[in-house]
């Protein structure tokens, strides 16, 4: 296990840095520029700005000057928008709401999927199964950037019981509706492989056996079907977790939560490189660390996995 581990990392490494340079490549040529606008600035103000924050460097040199601030400080440079911030503070401030919604809607994906998919399974095609279906296609065809606005349109201006924006510390009122909203349509994909997945493994020959042998029913699922039903789960289970944590382009614009959603989409329209770049970098790096998780998870679960 810990060369598998020690594998990983030696490749997740030289992926991080092909990803950064590569993003870093694709922004740079893209027409215009973080200082570029409908009026345009002088050439000597733009001279000067650019000189400032390195921009007339070729781009190679732009480049390793960038990689050498990551690796020797883990400095992601000055934000060209936000001049009293640099993309470290941007990153410090964003993060930590995304965290908190995110991992609150992270559990409960987990909870009412894994429940309505294994609930469905065992009583296929029973008025549960056709429920907890029903459930999981409605959620599935309200993506988060429906069902946001629904929200808000039920519970704020109907109904006014729910506040229509804003973060306020992460007090639970302003939680409930971003949770709501990103938490469904996973909900519905970890329900769907679930319930697949369950059957499947019922109908499984050491499930007949135990049967025979007259376990009831209680044991069968918790003790033998569980463990090998959850495996295609899991592997859903890192992407979506990086989907939710690093929060939502949708949510954040929405519910004007301020997580790093919203300043990726503000960075892409003024084509603020460093911030991009850092969330790029963040985005990149939790993806790697939670496929490798789920590669050790796999290993845990079902020992016959050799990694």
């Amino acid at each position: 296990m810990l060369s598998f581990i020690l594998r990983r990392v030696s490749i997740a490494i030289p992926t991080l840095l092909v990803l950064l340079i590569i993003s870093f490549w694709l922004m740079q040529t893209a027409p215009g520029g973080p200082f570029n606008s409908e009026r345009p600035l002088p050439p000597q103000v733009l001279a000067n700005i650019e000189a400032k924050y390195g921009l007339d460097q070729p781009m190679w040199k732009q480049m390793v000057d960038y990689l050498k601030g990551i690796i020797t400080q883990f400095d992601f440079g000055p934000s060209y928008k936000y001049k009293d911030r640099s993309v470290n503070d941007i990153i410090a401030q964003g993060f930590p709401v995304t965290l908190h919604y995110g991992l609150i809607s992270f559990m409960l994906a987990i909870v009412i999927g894994g429940a309505l998919g294994i609930a469905a399974a065992i009583r296929q095609n029973s008025w549960l199964d056709y429920f907890a279906v029903g459930i999981t296609i409605g959620a599935q065809v309200l993506p988060n950037f429906v069902m946001a606005p629904i929200l808000i349109l039920v519970f704020t201006l109907w109904l006014g019981w729910l506040p229509g924006g804003g973060w306020n510390g992460g007090q639970w009122d302003h939680v409930i509706m971003p949770v709501i909203a990103l938490s469904t349509s996973y909900m519905a994909s970890i329900a769907r492989l679930t319930r697949s997945s369950m059957l499947e493994v019922l109908r499984s020959n050491f499930i007949r056996t135990a049967r025979a042998k007259g376990l009831p029913d209680r044991v069968i699922i918790w003790r033998h079907a569980l463990k090998p039903t959850i495996l295609p789960v899991v592997s859903y289970l890192g992407p979506a977790f990086v989907g939710m944590v690093t929060g939502s382009f949708i949510i954040d614009s929405i519910f004007s939560t301020g997580g790093v959603g919203y300043f990726y989409v503000n960075a892409a329209f003024n084509r603020d490189y460093a911030v991009m770049m850092g969330l790029t970098f963040l985005l990149g790096s939790m993806t790697i660390l939670f496929n490798m998780v789920v590669d050790i998870l796999y290993a845990w679960i079902d020992p016959k996995i050799r990694l």
